[in-house]
């Protein structure tokens, strides 16, 4: 970047083009009085204390001032003194309280501006000093807003607007009575905030605080352990407790950044219901055990059951490291490749799909590309409520000129920033996707060259598109044919584009063919191999993409190197001195069949819940009753663990090292901030401890570092992964040698197949396994909570959390409530071919009529109980997206 010389008070000081004259002075050192200014937003000049004189043009606002060449700057002469000067004095007079007990006390740009212009006691007592107005909002659980301590600067408002999107704040009133106000005047709690506390982190004085505050002692840089956009935190340690949480500025993920988990999610680590020793299940109830009493059980009890009676479930919220363990205790201890974990309910077909057409099964880009996309397709995600710091960079996005396609059954909070908007039936995805690309390929849109020197099968692919005209296309999906146009036509002409999708995509009986859709988009355009295009699947859990990488899946071991090819499999017999099983194991959705018709009798789950996860629930308790020795192994006694035979503690993410992959395959560190609870042991110590019990000789590895050395030798697209690399933002796989940089953007000279080109797929259309009927007249669909995670294990013990969403809510369009007398808050009763539960309904016209939907976030109501499990038969994945239920009041038929 071009720099410019200036000159501040005499100093020569050079400064980027394009700065203003406040940044170029504080990177220099040089302090300029400011409260309004702050480096993530567009300046405003709304404070005024920023006042600099500019040689040959007089007084100006330094935040408002781009630097020139030459340029000469006098900070401090007299009359700007004195300008400053009143201006602080009057905001000071109408500022209410005491600076030593303020949580910003030391931290306070008022201070700061204050202590640099001088304050004269006379002067102040001459002004009048209104009467503090006592008005406070400590609505939210929080953070609390002090109207008396606010300096009218204007960042949480440009915060919420700028940076958040969500434009909950505005300033209200005039004159003397101005205040930052919510949209009414009514409580923050009741407003569209989101509770990210974005405003928070940016207030320069003590208006907008934190409810709990300790300053730390010490910050430990760590990854968030929800979803898996892989956010850097800093946890403030104190007496050996989190105390605070604060974004890492210097990723290149969030850029700090957090989301309502992110900052305030962390209780769960010293919550009192938190594991903390062995516990045996004897005479019917769990008792506490010693660990060499539970170890020796554990392990004298699964040598009885070793090949494939014995399965193993891993954990896309364990490390890579423990998830590299547990499939090999699976294979090298156990003689079994019955491995799985939860991507096989989220993200399998993106795997299966996407390792056919491009021989990779990952999100092709990097997360911070995507500001710079000239258009955005989001279809099957609810983003800004699974992956808001992605929905961060969407919308950052269209503030920057993209255009965004939201394809979405829901109105859903993203299609606010959309300039296309397709709400699509459930289960039509591939017809709309096939309506655009024959919509493409007949206006001729298509990147002929790419398509022609990159790709293969194209001309099947092409015929295949004749069964997709827009009349048939309109017919299936509900969508009108010239928003099938307008879409297609956008996505085509304006690059690069990139696609987002999620579980509104794969969890399908036809999951696969979704995903090869949206492939055979992104190849048609060109929009793969470039920066800020890609298809990006986007991962739901901290660590599914690290958990899938290590091999935690029945078919192939880590780096994806198939269990089936008997060279690789040599390659792991010789580094784990064992013999291996070339059968491929059984998939999680096949698990539980096997343990009700008898063929599996021993079961190890680590952090998993599947009695909630599992689709059509009922039939895991049925297979859990079968077992003959269950071990589970968790942070808390889920409704899972309650069931097993043992029950181990683990530590959770912020009492252990190791890595996780992040959803654009960035691996990066996890460090150990406070001792675990109690007892509990890290995951990895507990595999370790139990294969050594059965007689194992390569589970040695005396920590996470040695055990990442492990799977850097066995895994080439790992094995430039060094713990001293990752210390700056991590790095991207592929990494195959410790000189390698890493890789942002997949797939930019050629694809990972056998010839090098990536293959389109041709398509039919087939409707969901299940369907509405007079029986069952409304279809069900499953979406997530930007306030809980998974099965809420850990969000549920979070109080703030549960304040915020306390409880299910069945969403209903209020045509179909009114048809069935259904109230705002009533509950009623929800059936579907396979089970029955209770719920509040929430009339809402984000579902469309026909449509209801609900999380499966609370245990009291598990929706999953509902849910069908149809598998898609590529990916063996089960189809939550779509089941057909009936309402019914408490008191008979609705």
């Amino acid at each position: 970047m071009e720099r410019l010389s200036i000159t501040i008070d005499g100093a020569i000081i050079e400064a980027p083009t394009g700065s203003n004259l406040l940044e170029a002075a504080l990177a220099a050192g040089v302090y300029i009085p400011h409260l309004c200014h702050h480096p993530d937003l567009e300046p405003t000049g709304s404070c005024r204390l920023c006042l600099v004189d500019v040689e040959g043009r007089g007084q100006v606002l330094a935040c408002r001032t781009p630097v020139e060449e030459g340029m000469g700057v006098r900070t401090d002469p007299g009359e700007v003194e004195f300008a400053r000067r009143v201006t602080l004095e009057l905001l000071i007079a109408n500022h209410h309280g005491d600076c030593l007990s303020c949580v910003q006390n030391q931290n306070c740009q008022l201070q700061q501006a204050a202590a640099r212009v001088g304050i004269d006691p006379q002067r102040m007592a001459r002004l009048r000093h209104p009467e503090p107005s006592g008005e406070r909002d400590a609505s939210n659980p929080f953070f609390t807003l002090d109207h008396d301590k606010c300096v009218l600067c204007g960042i949480c408002i440009r915060t919420c607007n700028e940076v958040a999107g969500v434009d909950a704040l505005e300033f209200a009133f005039r004159g003397h009575r101005m205040r930052v106000s919510t949209f009414g005047n009514r409580p923050i709690v009741e407003s569209r905030c989101e509770s990210c506390g974005e405003c928070v982190e940016r207030c320069p004085v003590g208006a907008l605080v934190p409810k709990r505050f300790q300053q730390p002692a010490r910050e430990v840089r760590t990854i968030c352990p929800y979803c898996g956009t892989g956010c850097s935190i800093a946890l403030g340690v104190r007496s050996g407790r989190i105390v605070s949480v604060e974004g890492d500025r210097s990723s290149p993920v969030n850029r700090g950044r957090l989301c309502v988990k992110g900052r305030y999610g962390h209780d769960f680590v010293h919550h009192p219901d938190r594991l903390t020793t062995p516990l045996i299940k004897r005479f019917g109830r769990l008792v506490e055990a010693s660990w060499d009493e539970a170890l020796d059980l554990v392990a004298r009890k699964l040598a009885v059951y070793r090949g494939n009676r014995f399965t193993a479930m891993a954990s896309a919220r364990c490390t890579n490291e423990e998830n590299y363990l547990i499939q090999k205790f699976a294979r090298a201890v156990m003689g079994t490749n019955n491995v799985d974990h939860c991507a096989r309910l989220c993200h399998a077909p993106s795997v299966a799909g996407l390792a056919q057409t491009l021989g990779s099964g990952a999100m092709t880009n990097s997360i911070g590309e995507l500001r710079d996309a000239a258009c955005i397709l989001a279809i099957g995600t609810n983003t800004t409520a699974a992956h808001p710091i992605i929905g961060l960079h969407v919308k950052e996005a269209v503030r920057r000129g993209a255009e965004l396609i939201v394809v979405n059954p829901k109105d859903i909070d993203l299609g606010r920033h959309a300039s296309i908007r397709l709400r699509q039936r459930p289960g039509s995805d591939v017809a709309v996707l096939m309506g655009m690309m024959r919509v493409i390929v007949e206006e001729e849109l298509f990147d002929h060259g790419f398509v022609a020197e990159r790709c293969e099968n194209f001309e099947a692919f092409r015929s295949s598109l004749g069964g997709f005209d827009l009349e048939r296309v309109e017919q299936i999906s509900g969508v009108p044919g010239q928003a099938i146009v307008d879409a297609a036509r956008t996505y085509a002409t304006r690059k690069p584009a990139a696609i987002l999708y999620a579980m509104g995509i794969t969890q399908h009986s036809h999951g696969t063919d979704n995903v090869l859709a949206v492939s055979n988009l992104a190849l048609l355009t060109g929009n793969v191999g470039r920066p800020a295009g890609g298809i990006n699947p986007l991962r739901g859990q901290n660590n599914v993409q690290g958990a899938c990488d290590m091999g935690a899946l029945p078919n192939v071991y880590p780096g994806y190197q198939k269990v089936a090819d008997p060279a690789v499999r040599s390659k792991f017999q010789a580094a784990w001195q064992a013999e291996l099983s070339d059968r491929p194991g059984l998939a999680l959705t096949e698990m539980f069949h096997a343990m009700s018709a008898g063929r599996v009798k021993a079961l190890y789950v680590v952090g998993e819940n599947p009695v909630l996860s599992e689709a059509d629930s009922s039939h895991v308790l049925e297979g859990l009753s079968q077992l003959d020795f269950f071990v589970c192994q968790d942070i808390f006694l889920t409704e899972t663990a309650r069931l097993a035979d043992v029950v181990l503690p683990a530590a959770s993410f912020a009492e252990k090292d190791g890595t996780f992959t992040n959803t654009e395959r960035r691996v990066q560190r996890v460090r150990t901030a406070v001792e675990p609870v109690g007892q509990a042991k890290p995951d990895w110590w507990i595999v370790n401890q139990i294969a050594r019990r059965m007689g194992a000789v390569s589970f040695d590895c005396g920590n996470p570092q040695a055990i990442s050395a492990e799977i850097a030798a066995v895994t080439p697209s790992y094995g430039g992964m060094a713990y001293e690399r990752l210390d700056h933002g991590g790095l991207q796989w592929p990494c195959p040698t410790p000189d390698h940089p890493g890789t942002p953007v997949l797939h930019t000279e050629r694809f990972n197949t056998t010839g090098g080109k990536a293959r389109f797929v041709p398509l039919e259309y087939k409707p969901p396994a299940e369907l509405s009927d007079p029986e069952y007249p409304l279809l069900l669909t499953t979406d997530r909570s930007l306030y809980h995670y998974h099965t809420s294990t850990m969000t549920l013990r979070v109080e703030g959390l549960k304040t915020l969403s306390d409880r299910e809510l069945l969403r209903i369009h209020p045509d179909d409530a009114a048809r069935l007398e259904i109230a705002d808050g009533q509950t009623v009763e929800v059936r579907s071919r396979r089970g029955r539960l209770e719920v509040e309904a929430r009339l809402t016209e984000a579902c469309p009529p026909g449509l209801v939907s609900l999380t499966f976030h609370f245990p009291d109501a598990p929706t999953n109980v509902l849910t069908h499990a149809a598998l898609d038969p590529a990916s063996k994945i089960p189809e939550t997206k779509v089941c057909a239920v009936r309402i019914e009041k408490l008191n008979g038929k609705a």
